[in-house]
């Protein structure tokens, strides 16, 4: 037990010294954990006295991966998933593919036989999951085009880690008596191939069940307890128990974990888990990184430097490339580009697995498997000091390249109660609007032309990205009662409203949409607050229309109100068909009946008769 607190305390105070140090010196929190890992290691303060026993801690903390996955998953509803599938098939298919074949045929070409360059290429072709998002959302790049690609590549690497596992056994061709001996822990490994890919499918259908069916019902029995720690605890065995059981069939833990987060995404426990699961991810993470900075082999490094330092800079560089090439073809500018392309260029943890797996089967010896671990571990502890360096030099001036053609970011010295985002047709219409009844609005565009155009007419409106969260501070939304989006991009409009729910959750969001099938896509998250631009003036021509043909004032201006409040009854139904073509053709035409059978039993009540009563004096003008 002594032990136990002795390492705890250790563990502890290196992470706090080394990551207080590295986010002062403006590094990544990873790169703390990493140096960490390196002094308290076998080669330099010796706290861990081998490398096995910092690959053993490293396995017990790949739970904060875990963790992670799951959490991410909350965040992303399967609607949202399904738009993803792009990303995934194509974009991460062919950065496995690429990278697994070029290391392959490199491999070859160095006389390398053909079934450790294949197990080599297949394990290098993944990257770091823990690495790569830690980054990301300690840069606020979760959402940006390059975080949405890295995070498809990385769920693409998660599933081909079944086919990876399933495949290595095969390249055994030297030791087939050992290939019942070696495993990778799941529980069917002794069985026939069948039998195992059918524990697989049956493992994944049975997390998405649960998660769908069970787990709800048992979290809202732990919630009426009032035991915030009885629901800490339910929430830590649901990412467990799913974890086991994707270990029991040979498949990714964090992939399984992922599911479940996916698939209890819509759950009215989903900011609960989070924020109660939020804190053991961080403290597991750290440790995660720590472990792997303490399993790189400095021995190994310091007699063959010339040959790891080599391979790890050839490994990085080779898939560097081929994601740069990725990133190229999909349109990424070049500051993107590289975020993307060097953020995923390190090992992965997982290969960690595989080498040992295949050491197990005798495809790689010691002295191989030793060497394909130091180049892992090297790679994984460079890649974040790689990021900083381009981070600092390339991205940066790219950047502000950019940021010169468009403009730099304004300083946004007043608070109001009303903030205006876009400043285009729609949204001058709603600035003019307020400011014609004395109310003011802290007004911003991302359009630098279209900004100095409105100064020159007397406008005061800041340059700036409304999907930014320290602009949307600067514009005061902690103090602001509304917040009115009037902006092109649907996407951006989402994004807006995300973070408004969890920053400024006070804000009462007032959401543009071009068109009803833009309205559907806001009504999908939820949003009450939305106005199609062109409904209440394609209304009003009508009205106009009819007073022309003799209907009364009146009259009509009922009929508009009945008609727009009956189609915005209809678009809350005809979300839910959006995407079957037939089925929302049939709807539709449902609707469109129901909406003239209404309006016309109005007509056929003789209320217009009377109606004239109750026009206005303006009213009565329109019908003279």
């Amino acid at each position: 037990m002594e032990g136990f607190f002795a390492q705890a305390i250790i563990y502890i105070l290196a992470a706090i010294i080394c990551v207080s140090i590295a986010k002062k010196l403006g590094m990544s929190s990873v790169l703390g954990y990493l140096l960490a890992g390196i002094l308290i290691g076998p080669y330099v303060f010796k706290f861990i006295s081998n490398e096995s026993e910092g690959q053993d801690i490293m396995h017990g903390t790949e739970f904060g991966v875990v963790m992670m996955l799951f959490l991410i998953g909350l965040e992303l509803e399967p609607k949202n998933l399904w738009k993803m599938r792009d990303l995934i098939l194509r974009v991460g298919l062919a950065q496995v593919l690429l990278t697994s074949g070029v290391i392959f045929l490199l491999g070859l070409v160095l006389g390398v036989s053909w079934n450790i360059s294949l197990t080599a290429a297949l394990s290098i072709s993944l990257s770091s999951t823990a690495i790569v998002l830690q980054s990301l959302k300690e840069k606020n790049q979760m959402d940006s085009i390059e975080g949405k690609m890295s995070f498809g590549v990385l769920l693409l690497q998660d599933i081909a880690v079944i086919p990876i596992l399933a495949i290595l056994p095969l390249l055994a061709l030297n030791a087939p008596e050992l290939m019942e001996g070696g495993n990778h822990g799941g529980f069917f490994d002794p069985y026939p191939g069948w039998i195992q890919t059918l524990a697989i499918f049956a493992a994944i259908g049975l997390a998405i069940l649960m998660s769908r069916y069970a787990f709800g019902p048992l979290l809202k029995l732990v919630v009426k307890t009032h035991l915030r720690e009885l629901f800490v605890a339910t929430a830590l065995l649901i990412v467990v128990g799913i974890a086991y059981l994707m270990i029991l069939v040979g498949l990714s833990p964090a992939l399984g974990a992922f599911l479940a987060g996916v698939v209890l995404a819509n759950s009215p426990y989903k900011h609960a888990l989070e924020s109660d699961l939020e804190p053991f991810k961080g403290i597991l993470l750290g440790l995660f990184f720590i472990a792997v900075g303490s399993t790189i082999n400095f021995s190994l490094i310091s007699s063959e430097p010339t040959k790891i330092f080599g391979l790890t800079l050839g490994v990085m560089l080779v898939k560097a490339l081929i994601l740069l090439g990725i990133g190229k073809f999909r349109k990424l500018s070049l500051p993107e580009n590289l975020n993307f392309a060097f953020g995923l260029a390190q090992a992965s943890e997982f290969s960690f697995v595989t080498y040992s797996f295949a050491f197990q089967l005798a495809i790689l010896t010691r002295a191989d498997a030793d060497t394909l671990m130091a180049v892992t571990a090297l790679s994984m502890a460079l890649s974040p000091v790689l990021m900083l360096i381009l981070d600092k030099t390339i991205i940066q001036r790219e950047g502000m390249a950019e940021k010169k053609k468009g403009g730099e970011s304004d300083l946004i010295n007043e608070k109001n109660q009303v903030i205006l985002l876009g400043f285009g047709n729609f949204g001058s219409t709603v600035g003019r609007f307020l400011r014609a009844n004395g109310v003011e609005a802290t007004i911003m565009d991302s359009d630098p032309d279209q900004v100095d155009f409105l100064r020159q007419m007397g406008f005061k409106v800041y340059f700036g990205d409304g999907t930014r969260i320290d602009l949307l501070h600067a514009a005061g939304a902690e103090q602001a009662k509304i917040l009115i989006s009037a902006i092109d991009s649907t996407e951006h409009s989402i994004k807006i409203i995300k973070l408004c729910r969890e920053h400024f959750p006070h804000l009462e969001v007032m959401i543009r949409a071009r068109n009803r099938f833009d309205a559907y896509e806001l009504l999908d998250e939820g949003v009450d607050n939305i106005y199609r631009e062109h409904l209440d003036t394609s209304i009003r021509m009508g009205e106009d229309a009819l007073k022309k043909l003799g209907f009364r004032a009146h009259t009509v201006h009922r009929l508009g109100k009945q008609f727009r409040d009956y189609d915005e009854q209809a678009l809350k139904v005809l979300v839910q068909f959006k995407n079957n073509r037939k089925e929302y053709i049939s709807k539709v035409r449902k609707q469109i009946e129901m909406q003239e059978s209404l309006l016309s039993g109005e007509l056929s009540r003789k209320f217009s008769l009377n109606d004239h009563a109750w026009d206005s004096e303006q009213m009565k003008d329109q019908n003279s």
